[in-house]
């Protein structure tokens, strides 16, 4: 087992690069990647970041040198031949050969496109513009740097000892949590933490004791990188990205309308088994459910993100009912969030109504909370999101409208064009 205080007090990036290979990422984002490949990879998107967290001023905390440094080496990488022949012959969710080979053949020649970064009011403005199949993957990599390197920032005046104490502490807390899961019948979890995560090392670690902790319960890791590694299942389907960028290019209100349903379309053309599980938040799920074209209903699941968990699952499970489908037979994923609470409360709640999945995030991989003095390491909610598509802005609402995205005059519209019944704003904690 990796000595963590050792190696953080040790480190250099040269050593510990944050971003260390291409299949470091999220596996939604390879999954997405060859949707766009074959559908829109002339499309020209912008991502950019936004720190939701705004007191936290990442710009006084990162620097600049260093953040540089670290976003030239992960445009370095390339697939080496082991990883490619990892995506190219493994069997993911019961399918071999899920990538194609002309995707594949792209891949394995692509490198990170360029960026473009300075500093805002304390914060930095991180964007990437260019082909969507090119800009797309840039998303994990760089939430990943900023991360890291906003946790070496307030590790680095720590001893030894004072690591070895804040590790033990911090492993306690994840391993009390898992002793909590070990308690629910027919748990299926798996970690979701790879945007957000403290470090690579330490969600490393955390896969690692969900693995020994849990056994056949933890279903695998969206890290793809951590999954080839520890040999457990890549995790992941699709994200409010593809969504955003369909609507984006609507050429009208009624093109817009319809976007949604496009991108389901579209990926029940691509995939099929337990990829079909639908997201449907991106512009309030009230709405979204009340649209859906029928043969959504034999998709296998729905992920409830943005909206309260309890209500969600309640409004998936009256959805599915009025659609004539047994809801026990049915795929409730949830993600957006979590904690050992929640997930026990959602747990009571619907165990035996409905399958039930978890994708937990950022407070399995980045719980450092109230380990370091004014909450100096405690996580902060930083997203990297599109902005633009062909010229065009790109506008996400949610069921908690706190995070909405777009200019004021295209949210105001597409809450025309969609509604806003079901909404409800919350607080973002992560």
């Amino acid at each position: 087992m990796t000595d963590l205080a050792k190696r953080v007090y040790d480190h250099t990036w040269k050593i510990d690069p944050i971003v260390r290979s291409l299949l470091d990422t999220d596996f939604y984002k390879l999954l997405m990647a060859q949707t766009i490949f074959r559908r829109h990879r002339d499309t020209r998107v912008t991502f950019g970041i936004q720190n939701r967290s705004s007191r936290v001023r990442l710009a006084d905390l990162v620097d600049e040198g260093e953040l540089r440094e670290q976003l030239d080496h992960a445009r370095s990488l390339r697939l080496t031949r082991g990883e490619s022949t990892w995506l190219r012959g493994n069997t993911f969710y019961g399918k071999r050969q899920m990538f194609s080979a002309e995707f594949m053949d792209w891949l394995e020649g692509f490198r990170l496109p360029e960026y473009e970064l300075e500093k805002q009011d304390g914060q930095y403005a991180l964007t990437f513009h260019g082909p969507w199949i090119e800009t797309t993957l840039w998303e994990v990599p760089a939430l990943a740097i900023l991360n890291e390197l906003r946790s070496r920032g307030v590790l680095r005046g720590l001893g030894k000892f004072e690591l070895q104490v804040l590790y033990a502490r911090a492993m306690t807390r994840v391993w009390e949590k898992i002793e909590r899961l070990k308690r629910l019948p027919d748990l299926s979890i798996a970690d979701f933490g790879t945007r957000r995560r403290h470090g690579f090392l330490w969600q490393d670690w955390c896969v690692e004791a969900m693995l020994a902790g849990l056994g056949p319960a933890f279903t695998g890791t969206s890290n793809c990188l951590i999954a080839l590694r520890r040999e457990v299942e890549a995790i992941g389907t699709n994200a409010h990205e593809l969504p955003m960028v369909y609507a984006a290019l609507a050429e009208d209100d009624a093109a817009l309308a319809a976007a949604p349903y496009a991108v389901l379309k579209d990926w029940q053309q691509d995939y099929e088994g337990n990829l079909l599980v639908v997201l449907p938040d991106t512009y309030g799920t009230t709405g979204f459910l009340a649209h859906a074209p029928d043969w959504m209903t034999a998709w296998t699941g729905m992920r409830i993100d943005s909206k309260e968990p309890i209500a969600g699952g309640e409004e998936a499970i009256a959805w599915w009912r009025s659609r004539g489908s047994d809801p026990r037979e049915k795929l409730a994923i949830f993600s957006d969030g979590l904690d050992i609470d929640t997930i026990e409360t959602v747990h009571a709640h619907f165990h035996g109504r409905v399958r039930i999945g978890y994708g937990w995030g950022t407070l399995l991989t980045n719980d450092f909370r109230g380990l370091v003095s004014d909450g100096a390491l405690d996580p902060i909610s930083i997203v990297c999101k599109v902005l633009a598509a062909d010229g065009r802005p790109a506008v996400k609402i949610s069921d908690n409208p706190t995070k909405a995205i777009g200019p004021s005059t295209e949210v105001a519209r597409y809450k025309r064009v969609f509604g806003t019944q079901g909404q409800e704003s919350a607080p973002v904690l992560v």
